[in-house]
């Protein structure tokens, strides 16, 4: 895959999704349309050090392909993270982003045969998004979508609403939130117990986990541990 040119991008709005996330829209003003794969990310070029490889901050992208020159992405406040401080304290609707993009192989195979498990904790969700907007817009024939979110707390669900009504409008989509520090009406505890439950039969099925490197570290270990070959996890690690 050939190297993305470095570009400059337009951020055109910025929301809060949740006390310490936030989405920001960014606009590729040289382009007229942004393509990518649903599941790629893109790569941000930051002012905050002198060497290029100490100021590179990738983010997967959020939004999905729609013939625009804009894309979406959503980012958690890290606690010792210069990236995302730099993004949250100086970056404004108007700022300019030198971005290069889009990058990486975390996408969905067509024909979708097997079931599919999308496993993800916090913004690992963004990929996800993506994919499954995809599938909903140009009608992919699937067998089972399964999306196994984990977060600590209801306010930090992202996208909570959007999830629900994607759970009710595509037919096999099924949307599995979980809190791990939190009752509720749904799911509580980590995801891994759910998506065991789900494969208690060892149907064919190819997982795709989203987050910080202790939960895919445990959930590769866990799907492998139940019989699936390695080939049938598919891993973005975040931080």
């Amino acid at each position: 895959m050939a190297l993305q040119p470095w570009r400059t991008g337009k951020v055109i709005r910025i929301e809060n999704e949740t006390a310490d996330t936030k989405k920001f829209w960014i606009e590729i003003p040289e382009i007229a349309s942004f393509d990518f794969t649903p599941g790629q990310f893109i790569t941000l070029d930051l002012p905050i050090h002198e060497k290029p490889n100490k100021r590179w901050r990738s983010y997967s992208i959020a939004s999905w392909p729609d013939g625009t020159n804009v894309v979406e992405l959503v980012i958690v406040l890290a606690e010792f993270g210069a990236g995302t401080k730099y993004l949250f304290e100086n970056v404004q609707v108007g700022s300019e982003l030198v971005l290069r993009g889009p990058q990486g192989v975390f996408t969905l195979k067509e024909p979708l045969e097997n079931d599919i498990y999308l496993i993800c904790t916090g913004t690992g969700i963004a990929p996800f998004r993506s994919m499954i907007h995809h599938v909903k817009n140009h009608n992919i024939p699937f067998k089972n979508i399964y999306l196994v979110f984990g977060c600590r707390t209801q306010s930090t669900l992202l996208y909570y609403d959007e999830f629900k009504k994607l759970n009710e409008e595509i037919p096999n989509f099924h949307y599995i939130p979980t809190l791990s520090r939190e009752q509720w009406e749904g799911k509580s505890g980590y995801v891994h117990p759910i998506y065991e439950a789900l494969c208690n039969e060892r149907q064919p099925a190819n997982f795709f986990l989203c987050g910080w490197k202790g939960m895919i570290d445990e959930a590769r270990k866990r799907i492998t541990d139940m019989g699936y070959d390695k080939k049938a996890v598919h891993v973005e690690i975040y931080g």
